[in-house]
C-alpha cells in the first residue's frame, strides 16, 4: 500500500466485501477499539483515522523522534489509541530498518502484563509494573545463572523490555487456567483462544536489522 495511491472507497469496498462473506477483519491478538469518526463500521472509522494521521504527517514525526518514547507519544495523541496500543504500534514500526530506537528505551505494560505481575508479586507491585519489567530485563543473566537455567537468548540476543512484557502477559494467561483462584487486576478468568496443534514446520524470520536471518 502506498499513500499516493490510497483511495478510501476502494479500500472500503474490499474490506466490506470480505466482511459480508464472513471473513474476520480483526484478530483476537489485541484489543483495537474503534475511533468515533463518523462512520458506521469499525474498519471505515479506522480508514478515517489513517487519513487523519497521514494528513497530519505522523510518519515523518515518528521518524524524527529522538527516542522510542517520543515516537510513542506522537501516536498516543490520536483517537482510540491508548497507552498500550500506542506502545505496540511503536514497537511494530521500530522493526523497520528506517527506525533505530532501542527496545530498552522504555516499556508500557499492558493489561495482561499487569495481571501477570499482580499474580506473581501481589498488590505491592501495583503502580510499579514498568519498573518490575525493567528489572526483569536488566537482571536476566544474573537470575538465569542463579537458577542454573541455560538461556542464550534469541541467537545471542537477550530479552528486551517488550519480550519481558509479553512473557508476563503469558504468565497471566497460563495462571487463569492453572490457578483460577488467584485474581489479577482486570478480573479476567478466561482466555480468548486455546492452543491447537499445527504440525506444519514454522520458518522464523526476523527484522533484518537484527542480523539474525543468515
Amino acid at each position: 500500500m502506498r499513500w499516493d495511491a490510497y483511495d478510501y472507497r476502494a479500500y472500503d469496498q474490499i474490506l466490506s466485501a470480505a466482511f459480508t462473506k464472513g471473513r474476520r477483519l480483526y484478530s483476537a491478538a489485541c484489543i483495537v477499539p474503534p475511533p468515533q469518526l463518523g462512520e458506521g463500521r469499525k474498519h471505515r472509522n479506522h480508514l478515517r483515522l489513517l487519513e487523519m494521521m497521514m494528513t497530519a504527517g505522523v510518519p515523518g514525526r515518528v521518524l524524527e523522534a529522538a527516542t522510542m518514547r517520543e515516537a510513542y507519544e506522537v501516536l498516543l495523541g490520536y483517537p482510540a489509541i491508548g497507552p498500550f496500543l500506542a506502545y505496540q504500534f511503536t514497537v511494530d514500526l521500530n522493526y523497520a530498518s528506517q527506525m533505530a530506537f532501542s527496545e530498552m528505551d522504555f516499556v508500557m505494560p499492558g493489561p495482561g502484563a499487569r495481571d501477570g505481575i499482580r499474580k506473581c508479586f501481589g498488590r505491592s507491585a501495583d503502580g510499579i509494573e514498568a519498573d518490575v519489567i525493567r528489572y526483569m530485563a536488566d537482571s536476566q543473566q544474573e537470575h538465569f545463572a542463579r537458577l542454573d537455567l541455560p538461556f542464550h537468548g534469541l541467537k545471542g540476543r537477550p530479552l528486551q523490555l517488550i519480550d519481558c512484557q509479553n512473557l508476563l502477559c503469558e504468565v497471566d494467561k497460563y495462571a487463569r487456567v492453572a490457578h483460577p483462584e488467584i485474581a489479577g487486576i482486570s478480573g479476567r478468568s478466561r482466555i480468548k483462544q486455546s492452543y491447537r496443534l499445527d504440525a506444519r514446520p514454522l520458518r522464523a524470520w526476523f527484522p533484518p536489522k537484527w542480523g539474525l536471518n543468515d
